[in-house]
């Protein structure tokens, strides 16, 4: 790496990094088996997840309203690839704003993505969930208008997989639009309110933490 620029280094870095997080995860199914059934954290072992089951087509199909999932399920439906930080959304979305259990996510993805590995999948799933080996906190949760303006402010990885959105200004991409507003005609307007879908989020793993 000495023999690299600044930018290659950073590269080279994120490369070893991404390395070593799939040896850790072929470790963790190694010794532990069950992740593929089951919570690793015990904690959270028989959590209920009670969102809406129809929601799930709706995130298959990159139909929440929420352009920057959209964009991302929809990029996996039509190449079998979908963008590291886009897959980190996307599953915290499922699970932290509509409740629905990381093993569907995960089962989806097996079945779509082109570089599927159980592993990776099922450490990545848990780990989005708050409900794995060195999983992101139950509260960490990503806010999707945020996480828009952050990685994508120009709107224009949305704008390539979501052609409805093609003509609209990227700045609607960072906040919700009004309630029953919709960001352009023939898209949905979004199935959950962000705030109040993070509020629920916590109630769950704190009811789940103490039984």
């Amino acid at each position: 790496m000495e023999t690299l620029d600044a930018a290659g280094r950073d590269s080279a870095a994120t490369y070893v990094s991404e390395l070593v997080w799939r040896e850790f995860y072929m470790q963790v199914l190694w010794n532990f088996p069950a992740v593929l059934e089951e919570e690793f954290n015990v904690k959270y072992r028989g959590m209920v997840w009670p969102g809406k089951t129809a929601n799930f087509q709706r995130w298959c199909d990159g139909q929440t309203g929420f352009p920057i999932v959209d964009a991302a399920m929809r990029e996996l439906r039509e190449t079998g690839f979908m963008h590291n930080r886009t897959r980190m959304i996307a599953a915290m979305f499922l699970t932290k704003d509509l409740h629905l259990d990381w093993r569907m996510g995960e089962m989806w993805f097996m079945q779509t993505l082109a570089d599927g590995e159980i592993a990776s999948n099922n450490g990545g799933w848990q780990w989005s969930a708050g409900t794995g080996a060195d999983a992101a906190p139950y509260f960490r949760i990503q806010n999707p208008w945020s996480q828009t303006k952050r990685f994508d402010p120009d709107g224009t990885y949305i704008k390539t997989w979501v052609p409805e959105l093609r003509n609209v200004d990227a700045s609607k991409f960072m906040d919700p639009p009004a309630p029953g507003m919709r960001l352009a005609p023939g898209y949905p307007s979004p199935i959950v309110d962000h705030s109040v879908a993070r509020d629920i989020t916590l109630d769950l793993f704190k009811s789940a933490a103490v039984q």
